[in-house]
């Protein structure tokens, strides 16, 4: 009997010893988080020093292996996951324009990367792209060495030059010459009867660069399309995988400050003379070009094959330099990870950080891990995802089966700053779907697999106007554009609640966190 109490009582001890080391862990984390937070310092790196990281770059290379080795000083294991490789390599360089007229101007434009550049400072004439092959002839002989103004609005994606494309020009181009033989007779019974009332031409269709391939053979400078500030600028999407080094496009794809596309159009057609002048250092690289994604490891003591998994892309659009989206998800989980290591961290499961590549060409990066480890897919507690802004983690909303563990968990966070009050909230609402599909972030091969992809509550909890939209995949991207205070308190609560879940004896129930889960059953 006095063995028995003897080890009761000994098991009590082992336990109160082992929960009051974790206590000092979390506590240690979140003096230093608060003492010495180095979240905006690791954003200065990645965006003023690399710059914008398009997947392909030497800034996406530079950077991942500045964040390995990053991981590698604070203690951790790193591996450097080849997610893929790409046909060629993109470097963008930087990109000038004026306008050469008597109301001359500097020009406000950006171009989709994989898109090319200049041959040096290139300045010429200005047009109104034809839009039926009568146009076209009229004019062709006037192509070379021309700008281009082109119909629609920007959306970011350059001028597709791919066959379907093509098949879609050639539609467009049946029609306006059908209507184009139309007005010519219109114009004639115009002529002819002009003591009454002309009749009115019929529109033609737009299709953006309906003479793409012919106005590049003829040797026009460029294509130059208006874009609504900020300017949003994406990459190839239509034609990256097929490019090789030999059929790199040959023109610039410009798009242009709408306020000065109107400006330059009117000119135009009122036929006076200026000139446009470009200078855009679009650089490309033989490849193929591997990107790998950082998983940066803090091996668990006792169930080093259980996982809690957090993250954010690190790659990123380079007509800026990448700070919001998604430097200001990668960040934070870059310095939790630093917290938990200079607190003395020992979870119990192993904590995987992922910094994830080529997320903004279709979740490429996480994509290749989810399927190259299906077997690990079961045994995560949670993958926590931060891709929407730099604001600030102050609450979560779980199901119900999970709500006890999160409790404990998130009980010191309530305590770090009063401006910013963690709220956890029991889910009470019917599990929903399972997705079937990639959602906007890499978060969703995951949550497709089954895995729990919980993510903090993230308000613009002080008011600072900040508005998404007005950076997302745009010029206005930039490390100012971030919000320390955010960035700083989500650093601290990512590591309290994924180390407490690295502490568990067990892994977080999945009951009730999808419909068909239960259904199957």
């Amino acid at each position: 009997m006095k063995k028995i109490l003897y080890s009761l009582v000994c098991l009590c001890f082992a336990f109160a010893n082992l929960t009051g080391q974790q206590s000092k862990v979390v506590d240690r984390i979140i003096e230093l988080g608060k003492t010495d937070n180095r979240t905006m310092h690791h954003l200065d790196v990645l965006t003023n020093r690399f710059g914008g990281r398009i997947t392909g770059s030497d800034a996406y290379t530079n950077a991942a292996q500045w964040c390995a080795s990053e991981f590698k000083k604070w203690g951790m294991e790193v591996i450097m996951d080849e997610a893929g490789t790409l046909p060629v390599g993109f470097d963008r360089g930087p990109w000038f324009g004026r306008l050469l007229s008597d109301n001359g101007m500097d020009l406000h434009f950006a171009t989709p990367s994989y898109t090319s550049g200049t041959k040096g400072v290139e300045r010429g004439p200005v047009l109104i792209e034809p839009k039926s092959r009568d146009e076209f002839d009229r004019m062709k002989g006037a192509l070379k060495g021309a700008w281009v103004l082109i119909s629609g609005k920007n959306t970011g994606w350059p001028i597709d030059f791919s066959q379907h494309a093509d098949s879609i020009r050639a539609k467009v181009l049946v029609y306006n010459d059908s209507i184009s033989k139309l007005n010519r007779e219109i114009t004639r019974q115009n002529y002819e009867n002009r003591d009454k009332p002309p009749k009115d031409l019929m529109p033609l269709k737009e299709e953006p660069a309906l003479f793409y391939h012919e106005m590049c053979e003829a040797g026009i400078l460029g294509v130059i399309q208006s874009a609504a500030v900020p300017i949003r600028v994406l990459y190839d999407r239509k034609n990256l995988d097929k490019l090789t080094f030999e059929t790199l496009p040959t023109v610039c794809d410009i798009k242009l400050d709408e306020n000065q596309y109107t400006v330059i159009e009117k000119m135009v057609k009122e036929r006076r003379y200026f000139l446009l002048e470009f200078d855009i250092r679009n650089h490309f690289k033989p490849g193929p070009v591997k990107y790998h994604n950082v998983i940066g490891i803090i091996r668990g003591s006792q169930y080093p094959d259980e996982y809690v998994m957090m993250g954010g892309h690190l790659d990123s659009f380079d007509v800026a330099t990448g700070a919001v989206d998604d430097g200001s998800g990668a960040t934070p989980t870059m310095e939790a990870a630093r917290l938990i290591m200079a607190a003395g961290g020992k979870p119990k499961r192993t904590i995987l950080v992922c910094l994830w590549a080529g997320e903004e060409f279709g979740l490429y990066g996480s994509r290749h891990w989810v399927e190259t480890n299906k077997d690990k897919l079961p045994k995560i507690s949670n993958y926590f995802n931060r891709d929407g802004g730099p604001l600030v983690a102050s609450g979560l909303n779980v199901p119900e089966a999970m709500y006890d563990d999160f409790e404990k968990i998130c009980k010191p966070l309530s305590d770090i700053n009063p401006d910013f009050p963690f709220k956890l909230v029991k889910n009470t609402q019917p599990p929903r779907p399972r997705p079937i599909t990639a959602g906007g972030s890499d978060h969703a091969w995951f949550a497709m697999n089954g895995v729990p992809t919980l993510s903090f509550d993230a308000p613009d909890s002080k008011g600072y106007d900040f508005n998404y939209g007005e950076i997302w995949h745009t010029e206005n991207d930039y490390y100012n554009k971030s919000i320390p205070e955010y960035q700083e308190h989500t650093s601290i609560v990512t590591a309290v609640v994924v180390y407490g879940l690295a502490n568990l004896d067990h892994l977080l129930s999945r009951k009730g966190l999808f419909a068909e889960q239960e259904e199957k059953k």
